[in-house]
């Protein structure tokens, strides 16, 4: 239509320059003036505006917040910020607590701190050897035992499952004696070490049964020294459970609880050794609570002898650590106790 008029107009009157230029700039402006003044003219009633009545200082810093940011890209900080502005800041409160991380309701220290050691009352050179007495209380292996886990159950089922298989039952039961046996024997042998300063007591194995895991524990006897208890029987006088130790010396200068274990295939980590640290915290804390014995213990170790003669593998346990295992014994008690 523009275009229209500017055509009739110049062939009109060719002079009149200056009104064509004025007739398509007021014909592109004036349809604006005329939709904003339309809007208000056919208006029936003005509507009262809601956000008139809020607190505009008040809320200040949200809208400017909302107003400044043009772009969708926000960074974690930008978030942050736009929720302290809508929310507030976060409440403060303690992360949930792990599950495996629960405490012992009868909770009872490993160290005794009400056992008094005399100085001096420790130095003799014949380590304690106390039988063990037939009581009423549960023993440690017992007790570890009848609280295995279901994986732990499962795993040790379908590995009896599968030695079935290839040996038959009667195998199998023989399979399994011959192993005690060997377990009986190595630590036999290796009281014999200990209790004889002699070299030749380290060699009577050599033709027998023992002789590979006598091999294999060879370097880590070097690093033993002070031995103050062999195959000695301790019991937690307020825990009542009871337990065998096999050997407590000082490794490395660090007096120990000491576990002997013999294995067919390499156990490298600690982890590998499955309950065997419950087991040496479970002794420590005996040890630490049995008037019988006049010292207390903080480490403990726990080394893997392999049949073949290949070296053993020592898992030296801190305090820290043993602490650790001693907690999750105490979980393991309370679940004996809560089921018996």
């Amino acid at each position: 239509l523009v275009r229209m008029h500017f055509l009739q107009i110049l062939s009109r009157k060719l002079g009149s320059l200056e009104m064509l230029l004025q007739i398509p700039f007021c014909q592109k402006q004036f349809p604006y003036t005329c939709l904003s003044t339309s809007a208000c003219v056919h208006s029936k009633k003005k509507k009262g505006n809601s956000y008139e009545q809020v607190d505009q200082e008040k809320y200040k810093n949200l809208v400017h917040s909302v107003i400044s940011y043009k772009t969708s890209a926000q960074t974690p900080e930008t978030i942050l910020e736009e929720d302290n502005l809508l929310y507030g800041p976060p409440a403060k409160h303690r992360p949930p607590i792990k599950a495996g991380t629960k405490t012992p309701k009868n909770w009872v220290p490993l160290i005794n701190p009400s056992k008094r050691i005399l100085p001096g009352s420790s130095d003799s050179n014949v380590p304690m050897k106390i039988g063990l007495q037939r009581t009423k209380m549960p023993s440690v292996t017992r007790i570890l035992q009848q609280t295995l886990s279901p994986q732990q159950i499962f795993y040790l089922e379908r590995w009896k499952q599968k030695m079935v298989e290839e040996l038959g039952k009667e195998g199998f039961e023989e399979y399994t004696k011959n192993l005690f046996l060997q377990g009986e024997l190595f630590h036999s042998a290796l009281e014999s070490i200990f209790l004889s300063e002699d070299k030749a007591a380290r060699d009577q194995g050599e033709d027998d049964v023992v002789a590979g895991y006598l091999s294999s524990v060879e370097h880590v006897l070097e690093d033993i020294s002070e031995v103050k208890a062999l195959e000695s029987a301790v019991h937690h006088e307020t825990l009542q459970y009871l337990g065998l130790v096999d050997c407590v010396a000082k490794y490395r200068g660090q007096l120990c609880v000491i576990d002997w274990k013999t294995s067919e295939k390499p156990k490298p980590f600690l982890q590998n050794t499955y309950d065997n640290p419950l087991q040496v915290a479970a002794y420590i804390g005996a040890i630490n609570h049995d008037a019988n014995y006049d010292f207390q213990v903080r480490c403990g170790l726990i080394v893997v002898a392999y049949k073949n003669g290949s070296p053993a593998h020592p898992h030296f346990m801190d305090p820290d650590l043993c602490s650790q295992y001693w907690n999750k014994w105490l979980l393991r008690l309370e679940e004996y106790m809560a089921k018996n």
